[in-house]
Formats: C-alpha cells, sequence, structure tokens
C-alpha cells in the first residue's frame, strides 16, 4: 500500500496500490466521502497513465483538488519505481 500525504485539499492522504501498471485500492482520508468513494470506484482497475490523463488539471481550491492530489501521488508513485529499478 502507497500512502501520500495531500496538500492544499481537504482530504489530508491518499492510499492506493500500483498493480501491472493499474490502480488498486483507492482510500482518500477525510474530504467529501461521496466524491471521493467515487473517483475511487471510477479509477479501480484503471491504467495509471489513463487516471494521470483525465485527472490532471481538476481543480476545487487552491489550483488543486482531490483528483489532482491523486495525479501528483500516482506521478510520485511512478518516479520512485523508477528509480528502485534504476538503483537494481
Amino acid at each position: 500500500m502507497i500512502t501520500y500525504h495531500t496538500n492544499g485539499v481537504c482530504s489530508s492522504e491518499i492510499n492506493f496500490d500500483i498493480k501491472d501498471g493499474l490502480v488498486k485500492n483507492v482510500h482518500f482520508t477525510n474530504g467529501c466521502s461521496g466524491n471521493l468513494q467515487a473517483i475511487s470506484r471510477l479509477v479501480e482497475g484503471m491504467p495509471v497513465e489513463e487516471v494521470i490523463k483525465k485527472l490532471r488539471g481538476i481543480v476545487c481550491r487552491n489550483n488543486t483538488s482531490c483528483a489532482d492530489q491523486l495525479v501528483s501521488a500516482l506521478e510520485e508513485a511512478l518516479k520512485k519505481r523508477l528509480a528502485e529499478k534504476e538503483i537494481s
């Protein structure tokens, strides 16, 4: 499980997995429960790159949103995985 601490949104963190390039088990802590459950269900099983493409740049307040923060979380996770592969 990957944990990402959000910035500038109502949700305080996002937990998720990436398996075989697919987004799995997304859970937002705090924030607008109904909307965040909907986002979690809609992205379940989607390719990471597709989620990034669809949700990047959606804003709510502070020039970001929970969906946009999920993009940041996914991008950070991809960068870490790439760095780990380069080290191995």
